[in-house]
């Protein structure tokens, strides 16, 4: 790289727990800079963000149009590359839309879009441009869900039978859950999904990264819990895959006293494996006629290509952030080739994935909303 990458960041200002992990994983590596934001829709807020990150008043702008203006309007050697997207969902499409028509490349939050129609006419956007596109699903980016996904592309698991994917927090079992709760379960900004939208996409997108295999057919049974809540809180989705494997999502978001319980089993043929977000460094991989295995991170059995995606030596924990940042520094890589005009394959979700995220929540409460026993994909 012959330079850092410039960040712009519409949305993590004060209180926004998302956001600070955004700006520490992209810093992680030493190959971004955060120089300029509209961090919050009130004004002090932004400014107070700004300040916190020790930016100049004039990189700090009262909205997302006014950043793009005048960050276009700057010198190539002063001005932003990305930007990333860390708001409610309702707002994604414009402001990703808006990055791409002046020339920036997008980092954007999960899902996607606010509706599947959104989703498609912004990945036509991303072609038409020719500029990048990320979606941030970092669980597929841990070493040992990389490590789990080239068992199971290469074959080593025999033709793959069963998925069974399982993510339960606790943190909506009351009423009153907090100020993320309030736009999380409002479908004026969430969509038409809250639970499906918020941890059955990270699910969804799991089982098929990791598998290599396409959700076809899903069928689907939501419910909402807390009395007056607007959106699901709760939801089992039975799968069926492009290859014949079965499998089952469930997602709970009122599993009361879970913290961030995410799991993923694959059954194949011939063997298993098993990875836990809890315990992100192993890798549990089972079959009839062996001892049960556990790969470490960093350790024997590791295949040394997942390398360059760790930081530590085995036994010293990584996890939830630097999840984030290998996402973030495989994108600062790919910006740079693009510069340049070089050639470089990354590894991060892209513009499809979020079609698929998208696809997936539509044909989900599709299938709730209706009698029929399984309901097809939506076309993406």
């Amino acid at each position: 790289m012959q330079r850092k990458i410039r960040m712009g960041m519409v949305g993590g200002g004060p209180g926004a727990f998302i956001g600070g992990v955004h700006r520490a994983a992209a810093r992680l590596d030493g190959l971004i800079d955060v120089v300029c934001g509209a961090f919050s829709q009130d004004p002090a807020k932004s400014k107070a963000m700004a300040g916190e990150l020790f930016l100049p008043e004039s990189r700090c702008y009262a909205n997302y149009e006014e950043m793009f203006k005048a960050e276009k309007a700057l010198p190539a050697g002063e001005r932003m590359d990305f930007v990333t997207i860390a708001t409610p969902n309702v707002s994604h499409f414009a402001i990703a839309m808006q990055a791409l028509d002046n020339g920036f490349h997008v980092l954007c939050e999960k899902p996607m879009t606010y509706t599947l129609d959104e989703a498609l006419k912004l990945r036509q956007r991303v072609r038409e441009t020719g500029l990048l596109f990320c979606l941030m699903h970092n669980y597929s980016a841990y070493p040992m869900v990389r490590q789990a996904r080239l068992f199971c592309t290469g074959g080593e698991l025999g033709t793959i039978r069963k998925i069974v994917a399982q993510y339960d927090l606790g943190w909506l079992a009351a009423p009153n859950a907090g100020k993320q709760a309030l736009w999380r379960c409002d479908p004026r900004y969430s969509g038409a999904c809250a639970c499906i939208g918020d941890i059955g996409t990270h699910a969804a997108h799991l089982a098929e990264y990791i598998t290599g295999l396409e959700i076809t057919h899903v069928c689907a049974d939501l419910a909402t819990f807390v009395e007056g809540r607007k959106l699901d809180d709760d939801g089992s989705v039975l799968l069926r895959f492009n290859s014949g494997a079965r499998g089952i999502i469930e997602a709970c978001e009122v599993a009361s006293g879970e913290e961030n319980q995410f799991k993923i089993r694959v059954y194949g043929e011939t063997g298993s494996i098993e990875w836990s977000q809890m315990e992100p460094e192993n890798l549990i991989r089972r079959a009839n006629d062996e001892p049960m295995r556990i790969y470490r991170r960093s350790w024997a059995g590791m295949d040394p290509s997942l390398n360059v995606w760790c930081r530590l030596p085995a036994g010293h924990p990584e996890g939830f952030i630097e999840g984030f940042a290998n996402i973030y520094t495989d994108f600062a890589l790919a910006i740079d080739a693009h510069r340049a005009g070089k050639d470089y394959t990354p590894s991060y979700p892209n513009e499809d994935d979020g079609v698929r995220g998208m696809a997936f929540i539509e044909t989900v409460l599709k299938s709730h909303q209706n009698d029929q026993k399984w309901t097809p994909m939506a076309p993406c």
